[in-house]
């Protein structure tokens, strides 16, 4: 199906009937240690800690009966986390594939949310892979992280959120992974006619996405080399691939020590906890900041669900000089 400014607003209706609007806030020692006028919207404050809850509960909201059965997806965490909870709230069983040796807290999370949770396959493209093999033979909806166009609609109610607060933005930044956050945030902003540039924001070391929307040709890697499983995808997905081709403005990759130094500034002048893949937009910015000098810059802080090992180790790690030593703090 084709998606329009209507189904948006149908999808806010829908997500609002258990969701607040996330704050987008400005946060004087951010700004500070940046030299940049930077807005956070704060999608780490949702129920799960991510932006993905948005778009679980629209999609599960509207499954037919026959599908109210019972529903599979593969996930590193935040996506199965909004499937698993919107499925709770419909009395609609659910399982999650994810990788082996996934985030245990957001393992954890996702049975707290009434979940089966399967370990499969040595990172998400394969606990992906596995669930389109078994799907039809255990008679389940297969509910995918991206090319759902019900989940795209639900997660844009941010980016309505955030043009109506912000209608004179300069500038987006979002992180990609599957992409349906900038998917809803290109959508709006062209729908609603804001002049805003959306640019997206990679891992070096997942960059599939970028590579391909670079270049015109889709790839896929071997590995998706980053710490930050939100973003660590090894290919790039039907739907999401075509909107993004089509509005997105730009896209960026982030090194590991940078996405670290994103956490570490996130943490210092925000007091917000997030993963890597919620800093990856504070730590762009960080590194197109000359360009962004002047511009009202809204960052997507998409997600908060770091476990305590990362955040101990990203911690213990000396700053790159990139992100918080480069922005004049140090931490």
């Amino acid at each position: 199906m084709a998606l329009s400014l209507r189904d948006v607003y149908a999808a806010r209706r829908v997500v609002y009937r258990t969701l607040r609007p996330t704050p987008l806030l400005q946060h004087p020692l951010l700004n500070q240690a940046t030299g940049l006028d930077l807005f956070v919207k704060h999608e780490n404050h949702n129920p799960t800690n991510a932006f993905k809850v948005r778009g679980g509960l629209n999609l599960i909201a509207g499954l037919s009966g026959e599908e109210r059965r019972g529903v599979l997806t593969a996930s590193t965490g935040n996506h199965g986390q909004s499937i698993a909870m919107a499925c709770q709230r419909e009395s609609v069983p659910c399982t999650v594939v994810v990788p082996e040796g996934n985030n245990p807290d957001k393992n954890a999370a996702m049975r707290a949310y009434g979940a089966t949770v399967l370990e499969i396959g040595k990172d998400f493209d394969e606990a992906r892979e596995y669930v389109e093999r078994v799907v039809s033979e255990r008679g389940l909806r297969y509910v995918h992280s991206a090319n759902e166009p019900m989940l795209i609609a639900g997660v844009a109610t941010y980016a309505l959120e955030l043009f109506e607060e912000l209608p004179d933005a300069d500038v987006v930044l979002v992180p990609i992974g599957g992409g349906s956050g900038a998917c809803g945030c290109s959508l709006v902003r062209t729908w609603t006619g804001s002049r805003a540039r959306v640019i997206g924001v990679q891992a070096a070391g997942a960059a599939a996405f970028t590579r391909s929307w670079r270049t015109g040709q889709r790839v896929s890697t071997e590995t998706a080399d980053t710490f930050a499983e939100g973003i660590a995808t090894r290919t790039t997905f039907d739907l999401t691939y075509e909107i993004l081709r089509e509005h997105l403005d730009d896209i960026i990759t982030l090194e590991e020590e940078e996405l670290m130094d994103g956490i570490r500034l996130a943490l210092s002048t925000t007091h917000n906890l997030v993963e890597g893949a919620g800093a990856a937009s504070i730590a762009a910015a960080v590194k197109l900041r000359d360009e962004l000098r002047g511009k009202k810059v809204a960052c997507v802080m998409s997600g908060a669900n770091i476990t305590e090992e990362t955040l101990t180790r990203v911690l213990g790690t000396r700053s790159s000089g990139l992100g918080t030593r480069g922005a004049g703090l140090s931490v």
